[in-house]
């Protein structure tokens, strides 16, 4: 019976991609054929000749220093306001702040990156605020829901035994709460960054501004060699991120 439902599943999975094929109407000789091939692969090769000249590498010097700017304010901005968001979203302030908290933080994360760029774009103009804005939206709604998750399943006594001493909510929260949660909400927040210095890249293709608005006149005006250096320098960003993620990740959260 097993095999029937596997055969059954692999000829579903089959029709899906013949269908798909028949509804998008793909031609794929148009694509493959008439020296289409050896069209993409001339193109290609016009990326491997990176222009490394200064002018060039400095204006890529700025667009990377705007983009690690750019996803590392947003992500401080998410941090400070998902957090403010997680304690009413955890049910600390009761039932009515608690749905009004997570229909908002849905809200922000149901909407990407590029659709929060775009409308911050017609708000605040082209440039880095847009990218800025538009990256703190979007991990706001991220954050808050794993921070409110993380306070939700947080140990209750230490913060019940400060306020047995007299303290207030916000002290029992900042002494008896907050320090056994910072290593997991730093974790959250070292993760949301990388992904941010990644969409940051991106973004600068509806104009808000680093190395994607970069990469985007290259590629409008053919000027493949140095669109390769800013793809470079897109990857060398990353990189650079990751591992200096994940060596403060090493030294605050897992020691």
């Amino acid at each position: 019976m097993s095999r029937v439902v596997n055969l059954l599943v692999l000829a579903a999975i089959v029709a899906a991609v013949a269908a798909s094929f028949g509804y998008l109407d793909l031609d794929l000789h148009a694509l493959v054929g008439d020296g289409g091939l050896g069209q993409m692969g001339a193109y290609a090769a016009r990326f491997m000749h990176p222009d490394f000249s200064g002018e060039h590498l400095r204006a890529v010097g700025r667009g990377a220093l705007e983009t690690l700017a750019m996803s590392g304010m947003g992500t401080l901005l998410a941090m400070l306001l998902g957090l403010l968001l997680a304690l009413p979203a955890a049910g600390r302030f009761g039932w009515p702040l608690q749905s009004v908290a997570r229909l908002l933080l849905n809200a922000l994360r149901a909407i990407p990156e590029l659709v929060w760029a775009a409308l911050t774009v017609l708000a605040a103009g082209l440039g880095p605020n847009a990218g800025t804005l538009a990256l703190a939206l979007h991990t706001t709604g991220v954050l808050g829901r794993l921070f409110a998750e993380a306070l939700e399943n947080a140990p209750a006594a230490p913060a019940a035994a400060i306020r047995l001493q007299g303290s207030g909510q916000v002290a029992a929260f900042c002494f008896g709460t907050l320090p056994n949660l910072w290593p997991q909400l730093l974790a959250y927040s070292l993760y949301r960054w990388e992904n941010n210095i990644r969409m940051a890249s991106v973004l600068g293709f509806v104009g808000a501004g680093g190395l994607g608005q970069m990469l985007y006149t290259t590629l409008s005006l053919f000027q493949e060699a140095q669109a390769s250096t800013v793809i470079m320098a897109m990857l060398l960003l990353v990189l650079l991120v990751d591992a200096l993620s994940n060596v403060l990740r090493q030294r605050y959260v897992r020691a």
